[in-house]
């Protein structure tokens, strides 16, 4: 029997190994070539072309820091610290940033993080630009995919705002969608590898950090040696699909419309899309209609009760 403080030794003297030992080796900073290689996964597992990656951030349970006020504390009611990353296609982790308060925003923590300011100041080492496939012009950047709550960039693409939406933006949002959910995928099969990611972290704030980075390393290098088999659960899906530092607002409202218009274009088209959002938009309306119900009920409950205690 070894005692708690002498295992809670052990396991951050071990996570912080496994951590430099493997993260230069299965999750160093991409160069050009290997960008190329990503945008290529991107396109034939997602259909989405110049994409180098998908964002995200996750928030990990933990007990309650001592004197933290309620700087963990986050929006969904438990204490937790954030994990960020990008993703590739086949649902490794290209750069991850541990620890960020849970209180923090996911912009925020994107801003504050190294791969932000590398990509605020363009030192990511991306491709140049380059037209997409079946066209001659524009050349469009390579970008990056995330949810709403990431900002508009010229490397940066998020969805268009859900209300009043044609049919080229309900497209590009699923396409979107479709390449962004990879980063998702990836989050799960990281809790499901590593089941201590399913419960509230019972270790110090410190510990609990060189633990997750740990897990990250591990997932990479378990899928690089056991091979990705990754298939493509994304192809004919039909689920509906952090203040920003990234700059060129109006640069990346062009890039994200060029995109928009090349999906619809017959070089760019998938045969099933105009299905996928046909089928998403009766969903939404059902559920749009089962709120309405319930809103219905409970407002005859509570009359019939008031009427009662009358």
């Amino acid at each position: 029997m070894i005692g708690k403080s002498t295992a809670s030794v052990i396991i951050r003297e071990t996570c912080v190994a496994i951590w430099e030992v493997l993260h230069a080796a299965v999750m160093a900073q991409p160069h050009k070539e290997e960008w190329l290689k990503i945008a290529d996964q991107f396109q034939q597992s997602c259909d989405f072309p110049n994409c180098v990656g998908a964002i995200d951030g996750k928030h990990i349970r933990i007990k309650k820091p001592i004197r933290s006020g309620s700087q963990y504390f986050n929006h969904k009611f438990f204490f937790s610290f954030v994990l960020f990353a990008v993703c590739d296609a086949n649902n490794s982790f290209r750069y991850i940033d541990v620890g960020s308060y849970g209180s923090s925003s996911d912009s925020a923590v994107f801003g504050h993080s190294g791969f932000g300011q590398m990509l605020l100041n363009n030192t990511l080492d991306l491709p140049d630009n380059t037209t997409l496939p079946g066209t001659t012009s524009p050349a469009m950047p390579f970008v990056f995919v995330g949810d709403e709550a990431f900002a508009l960039g010229e490397h940066l693409m998020r969805p268009y705002s859900s209300r009043g939406l044609s049919i080229a933006r309900r497209v590009f949002n699923y396409r979107l969608t479709r390449a962004r959910r990879v980063v998702e995928c990836a989050f799960s099969i990281l809790a499901n590898k590593w089941c201590f990611l399913h419960t509230p972290i019972h270790l110090k704030l410190e510990t609990a950090i060189s633990a997750v980075k740990a897990a990250c390393v591990l997932h990479n290098f378990v899928r690089e040696r056991d091979g990705y088999n990754f298939k493509d659960s994304l192809s004919h899906s039909l689920e509906s699909h952090l203040p920003s530092v990234v700059r060129g607002h109006r640069q990346g409202a062009a890039v994200r419309e060029h995109f928009t218009a090349y999906f619809m274009s017959p070089h760019g088209a998938l045969p099933w899309q105009l299905e996928a959002i046909s089928f998403l938009f009766i969903i939404f309306l059902a559920v749009k209609l089962v709120h309405l119900l319930i809103l219905h009920f409970v407002f005859v409950v509570n009359g019939r009760i008031k009427r009662f205690l009358e």
